[in-house]
This record gives C-alpha cells, sequence and structure tokens, in this order.
C-alpha cells in the first residue's frame, strides 16, 4: 500500500517545491493538489463535509502550476490532482495541461478528476449542476481521444470538435490515469466506467468507514469485468491510525492520503514525520 499526501496551496502554506521534496525523502509515493477557481460570495450549496467552509478553498492555487513546480524539485514523487473539475475546464486545453505536466514529471503525472459539489462555483463556468456528472464522462472520453488519436475527433451531447492536430501525446500510454473522486456508490460506478481509479473520502457525515464499501465495489468491478488491480482504491482523508491503515491494506486499499493543513513548514513537516514512522511501521 503506498502514501500520499494532499495539500490546498496557497499564500501562507509551505511551497510545493518544498513540500515535494520533504515527503520524497520521507518515502511518500504521491503530492495531490485540489482545485476550486474561485467560490462565489452567495453561496447556497452547503459543504459537503459540514460545518463553515475553510477558507482554504477560495484561496487555493491553481494545481497544475503547484504540481509542475512540485514535479520539478523531486525525481520519484508522483504528482496528482485532487481532484481537478473538469467540469468546469474546456477538455481540450485541459489535455494539454495534462500532457505537458505528464512530460515535465517524466510520467509521473496522476490526473484525479471530479464532478464538484459546488453549483454556483459551476454556473459561473457555465456548468450545469443537474447534468455535471454526464459532462464530466463526455469530457474524459474527449481528452482521451486527444491524448491517444493521431487526429482525434469527437462528436458528443456537449463536446463537439472535428479532426485536430495536437501534440505531444502523453509519456504515459494509453495516458495517465484517470482516478475518479467521490463518494460510493455513483462516483464507484463511474470509476468502472471510464476511469483507472476511484478516490473516495475516508468518511463522509453519510457514513462512518468507506472501507465498509470495498467487499462491494470489488463485486462491481468482476462485474463490470474488471478488478481491483485495474481500478484501485485510493482513500483520502486517512487518518493517523496504525489499526484503521492495517484495514486498509487488509481490504485492498492501494494508497492512502493523508489531508496535510493548509500552513507553513514549521506545522507541515512534524505531521509527515509522524506519517514517516507510520510508513516504516507499515513496510
Amino acid at each position: 500500500m503506498d502514501f500520499g499526501a494532499a495539500m490546498f496551496f496557497t499564500e501562507y502554506s509551505i511551497n510545493p517545491t518544498d513540500l515535494g521534496r520533504a515527503l520524497e525523502e520521507r518515502g511518500f509515493e504521491s503530492l495531490w493538489a485540489p482545485e476550486h477557481s474561485h467560490i462565489p460570495s452567495a453561496r447556497a450549496t452547503p459543504f459537503p463535509q459540514g460545518g463553515e467552509l475553510p477558507s482554504k478553498y477560495y484561496d487555493v492555487m491553481d494545481p497544475f502550476v503547484t504540481l509542475t513546480a512540485a514535479a520539478v524539485a523531486t525525481t520519484r514523487l508522483r504528482i496528482g490532482t485532487g481532484v481537478c473539475l473538469v467540469s468546469q475546464r474546456d477538455p481540450i486545453q485541459t489535455a494539454k495541461l495534462v500532457t505537458s505536466i505528464d512530460h515535465i514529471s517524466r510520467g509521473r503525472f496522476l490526473f484525479g478528476v471530479g464532478g464538484g459539489w459546488n453549483a454556483e462555483e459551476m454556473a459561473d463556468h457555465g456548468t450545469a449542476f443537474k447534468t455535471r456528472f454526464r459532462l464530466l464522462r463526455e469530457r474524459v472520453m474527449a481528452m482521451k481521444s486527444i491524448w491517444t488519436e493521431d487526429e482525434p475527433e469527437f462528436h458528443g451531447e456537449f463536446v463537439d470538435f472535428p479532426k485536430m492536430k495536437t501534440r505531444p501525446k502523453p509519456v504515459q500510454k494509453p495516458h495517465p490515469p484517470v482516478i475518479v473522486g467521490g463518494a460510493f456508490p455513483y462516483a464507484a460506478r463511474r470509476a468502472l466506467r471510464y476511469g483507472d481509479g476511484w478516490v473516495p473520502y475516508a468518511s463522509r457525515p453519510q457514513y462512518s468507514e468507506v472501507t465498509d464499501f470495498i467487499p462491494r465495489f470489488r463485486e462491481m468491478a468482476g462485474e463490470a469485468g474488471r478488478s481491483l488491480e485495474e481500478v484501485p482504491v485510493t482513500v483520502f482523508g486517512a487518518p493517523e491510525d496504525p489499526e484503521r491503515l492495517r484495514r486498509y491494506r487488509d481490504r485492498g486499499v492501494a494508497r492512502v492520503v493523508v489531508s496535510l493543513p493548509s500552513a507553513r513548514a514549521d506545522q507541515v513537516l512534524p505531521v509527515i514525520d509522524r506519517w514517516a514512522e507510520l510508513i516504516r511501521r507499515a513496510g
């Protein structure tokens, strides 16, 4: 089981180059950066984790910029969007971003994607909340054609473009892993339909432990003609709990990701030092 870390990079947090080096030195496998373009001041959509929305959600930097900085500063650490709000991004331009960062990182990029939860934020991008997941699937499929075809074209409900020429193609073949984020069962179904992995959060108000769903996800994968090796599970928000981590490992979780505070190095480094010890004990 691999270990990763996620951070909302802000102007008041440790910078991605320093964090990337620190994680790599301590044996972490990956670094993940989330995305929000903005948070509308008049927001009616509730925060999925409950309570007030933390300021880091509207202070966060662009993930492709911060992850590129981390990639240049490291040699082994994988970098991933956790998650990219594809339903708010142009698919042609995003496909180019993914290819570019995959080259700069020499094939270390993990493309975490999601449909998003903030209806007002999406509306500012011209995205309808009700159809966001259909839009997400179609944009992912369009990007796959851009990454894999010499002269891609796509004609769908939301995405439509004629034959084009666009290079380079990604380093990873056929493309960087598309890892679909979201809760069980709907995001799990989307991951099996068009993804290369599933990212649930460790706990949400509607459930206390995501591993309760792993056996059913394994069954769903088999029914879809796939396996957990093809569509591995990455659990975000993992606690510093050795017993819980062992349960993740025993149930077939491929990766756990700790959520780091958006803070300076003197607050963040002690957290990852504790996790480095947990990683050592986990083997």
